[in-house]
Parts: structure tokens; C-alpha cells; sequence
């Protein structure tokens, strides 16, 4: 058959030749597709930032107006009268038994202005040096402001026992500076006397000066609540 058969078409015998060539070379069509395909480019992968947006369509922003704040309270100082009304609710709180006695302070008064210092003679420096400064952290602090000195001798006892029974071992006595000094010298009086007590030295001036001392305790070693 000849490519002048009037018989066939143009077309038609295009067809007849690429037929043909199929027949005789059967892996050419399959290479020029594979050519045609290569020279597609595959496209490129998305980076992980539009992925992210892509998977963040939708999604809103959350209102912050309903969100609980959460503060810690300060420490507060308690007062003499609040522990006078807890203990005719509660009942006295269970104090070792020490016996106070007023005459160190009688025979010792102090000035208003006066700067308490007192540390027993085995302590560190450095840890009374840490309590004068103000660098320990106290546990619980009382306010003596209008108490009788009987009243003020229960709330002194009371406090540090507190902070015994959470094995805590600095407290703050707030005492005031009067004109005549009466709870400032009868604490100092106390506290020189009770055994628990380490140390004890006027605050520095932010922390209530030389209307408040700062008292190191002993640690309830013994406590059972803290077994090691």
C-alpha cells in the first residue's frame, strides 16, 4: 500500500504509519511518554509554616476575660485579740509549759528608740547577721497593739508555739514603740527567757524598725507531723 492510494485519507494513513511503527518498535511509545511526563515539574511540597496556617483556618483567638487570676495572698500580722477569740471558740491552744517571768524586764526597761539584739552564744553569725537584715523569711507575725501585758504574754506564747506545731522557725512580734515602751520591754524580757528562742533583733525599718523584732526559734525536730 502506498502513500498515494487514493483510497486512504491523509489522516488515515497517518494512523496506518504510527500503527506500524508500534508494531515494529513497541517500547518507543512508552519512552516518549515517560520523556513527556519527566518534563513535568512535580510540584513542590508546602513548607511547614503554611501547613500550619492551613490547619489553623478556622481557628479563633481564645477571650482572656474569663480567666481566673490567681494571686497569692500576702502574709497578714494576727493580732492579740484574734488569738484571744480563738482560743474561747477553740479553746487555749496547748503551749509548753514556761514560766515568763516579769522581773528581767522590770529591772531592764528599754527606750522607745532602742534597737533589741539578743542571739545565744552557739549560733552562726552569719545566720543572725541573715535574720538583722531581714533576709529570712518569717512565718507568722503578731500584733501586740492594745493588748494588757497579760494578754500580750499569752499571744507571744501562742504565736510561737504556731509556728512549732508547722515546724517553722522565724516569726515577727510586732510590739510598738510607746512613750514608755511597756510591751516592747516586757517582750524583750520574754523572749530572753523562753528556751525555744535562738535570737532575736529589732526589724529592719521596712519591716516595722524598732517597733517589731524578729524572733529565731528552734526547730521542732521532734514534731511528729515531720518525720523524716
Amino acid at each position: 500500500m502506498s502513500k498515494h492510494d487514493s483510497s486512504l485519507s491523509k489522516e488515515q494513513f497517518n494512523l496506518l504509519k504510527d500503527f506500524k511503527k508500534q508494531i515494529t518498535n513497541p517500547h518507543s511509545t512508552a519512552i516518549k511518554q515517560s520523556e513527556a511526563q519527566a518534563q513535568v515539574a512535580p510540584p513542590e511540597p508546602e513548607d511547614d509554616f503554611a501547613l500550619f496556617q492551613k490547619q489553623m483556618q478556622g481557628v479563633q483567638k481564645m477571650e482572656t476575660a474569663n480567666i481566673a487570676k490567681i494571686k497569692k495572698n500576702p502574709k497578714k500580722k494576727i493580732d492579740a485579740q484574734t488569738l484571744a477569740k480563738r482560743a474561747a471558740a477553740e479553746g487555749p491552744m496547748h503551749t509548753d509549759a514556761t514560766e515568763l517571768s516579769d522581773t528581767q524586764a522590770m529591772l531592764n526597761p528599754v527606750a522607745s528608740q532602742a534597737a533589741l539584739s539578743y542571739r545565744i552564744a552557739t549560733l552562726q553569725h552569719k545566720v543572725f547577721e541573715d535574720l538583722k537584715a531581714g533576709n529570712i523569711r518569717w512565718f507568722e507575725a503578731v500584733d501586740l497593739h492594745g493588748c494588757t501585758v497579760e494578754e500580750a504574754r499569752v499571744a507571744v506564747l501562742q504565736v510561737i508555739q504556731m509556728a512549732k506545731d508547722e515546724n517553722q522557725n522565724v516569726i515577727k512580734i510586732v510590739h510598738g514603740k510607746g512613750p514608755e515602751a511597756i510591751l516592747k520591754t516586757y517582750v524583750n524580757g520574754w523572749l530572753r527567757q523562753h528556751r525555744d528562742v535562738l535570737a532575736f533583733v529589732s526589724a529592719p525599718e521596712k519591716q516595722g524598725g524598732t517597733g517589731a523584732v524578729l524572733v529565731l526559734l528552734k526547730r521542732a525536730e521532734k514534731n511528729p507531723k515531720f518525720k523524716q
